[in-house]
C-alpha cells in the first residue's frame, strides 16, 4: 500500500484519531444510512473535516450493543459523534484489529462522496474493534483520495 494510505490505514488506532492527526483538523460525523435489529446496529457514515468541507473517510460499521452499556449505546445512536471519539471518551477498554487491506476503484457513490473521478483508486481496511475483550464492532473504512478537493 502506498503512502500516505499506509500511514492512514495500517495501524491499530481509531480512524477518528488518525484522520484528525493527518489532516490537523477535527472530523465530524454524517450518518448516511442506519439499521438496527435487536442488539445489532449498522450504519453507513462519512467523516468530514470541520474547517474545510471535505469528506476524508467513508465507512460502514456494525456494532453489537450487547457488549456495551446503555450510555455508550445511546451516544452511538445519537449519531453526532464519531465512534472512535465515543469509545475513547467513555474509556472503554478496546483493541482495534485490522484484518484486511483493500485497493478499491471508486464507483459512482464513492466518487460522489469523495468528490473525485470515477474509477479512481482508493484504499481501505476491514477491521474489528474488541471492547472489554469481546468482538464488538465490524468495520469497513475507506480513505478518501489524499489531495482530492
Amino acid at each position: 500500500m502506498p503512502e500516505p494510505y499506509r500511514e492512514l490505514l495500517v495501524h491499530n488506532h481509531h480512524m477518528t484519531v488518525t484522520m484528525e492527526a493527518f489532516y490537523q483538523d477535527t472530523v465530524t460525523l454524517k450518518v448516511c444510512r442506519e439499521n438496527r435489529v435487536d442488539d445489532h446496529y449498522a450504519r453507513v457514515i462519512l467523516l468530514s473535516l470541520e474547517k474545510k468541507p471535505q469528506v476524508v473517510q467513508f465507512g460502514i460499521m456494525r456494532f453489537d450493543f450487547s457488549v456495551c452499556d446503555r450510555d455508550t449505546r445511546d451516544a452511538i445512536l445519537d449519531g453526532t459523534t464519531p465512534l472512535g471519539r465515543i469509545l475513547i471518551q467513555k474509556n472503554i477498554m478496546r483493541r482495534i484489529v485490522p484484518e484486511t487491506f483493500l485497493k478499491i476503484v471508486t464507483d459512482e457513490s464513492l466518487a460522489t462522496y469523495f468528490d473525485c473521478s470515477l474509477s479512481q483508486e482508493v484504499y481501505g481496511r476491514l477491521a474489528v474493534i474488541e471492547c472489554n475483550g469481546q468482538p464488538a464492532v465490524e468495520l469497513l473504512e475507506v480513505s478518501a483520495p489524499v489531495g482530492a478537493d
